[in-house]
């Protein structure tokens, strides 16, 4: 019975440390971004979409995982205005894009995370986008206060063909790139 009583003792202790050294940090959604860069044959736009929360989880100095979920409600062209921008908005947020009325948000959740260099992690996720989930892989680079990194999204695997050249073969310069890009900046 001591020998239980011992044992028990020594897993409360050892648990309790595990607890101790995971550091939870959530992620300051207001100074956050996200920046995207979508091309086309003809030229490009670019905009932000906000961060409607996350967290990173770090075990002592390394990262452990990750949650984050993004306000697709919030995306925006950044660089037109008025009538055009309003105009893009619009079809961003329509069915042929991101059908942002019926999926308001897109989350990204770390399944695995490789240390790459000090600071720097290769981070395996699972990224859902209007209800498809896809696994997508980048580098993030951390500090004590930040995270960022930059990776492209193939908008087809989350059933985003509007004017897709790998879908449509024939439609010319109206085409509008698979892949776009997203620059993130964390702060916490």
């Amino acid at each position: 019975m001591k020998n239980f009583k011992s044992i028990a003792l020594a897993l409360v202790v050892v648990l309790s440390t595990l607890s101790l050294t995971a550091q939870k940090k959530k992620v300051d959604a207001v100074n956050s971004s996200i920046n995207w860069v979508g091309k086309k044959v003809t030229g490009q736009h670019n905009g932000t979409v906000n961060l409607k929360s996350g967290t990173l989880v770090f075990k002592g100095k390394k990262l452990a995982s990750g949650t984050f979920i993004v306000d697709m409600t919030s995306l925006t062209a950044t660089d037109l205005q008025g009538e055009y921008q309003g105009k893009l908005n619009g079809h961003l947020k329509s069915e042929d894009f991101f059908g942002t009325e019926k999926f308001p948000t897109a989350t990204l959740v770390f399944k695995k995370i490789a240390v790459k260099a000090p600071n720097v992690y290769t981070v395996t996720g699972d990224l859902t986008i209007k209800g498809i989930t896809n696994p997508i892989t980048f580098d993030l680079a951390t500090t004590k206060n930040t995270a960022a990194t930059t990776f492209k999204v193939d908008r087809t695997k989350y059933d985003i063909k509007y004017n897709s050249a790998s879908i449509f073969s024939s439609i010319g310069d109206k085409a509008i790139s698979d892949d776009f890009e997203l620059a993130v900046a964390l702060k916490f």
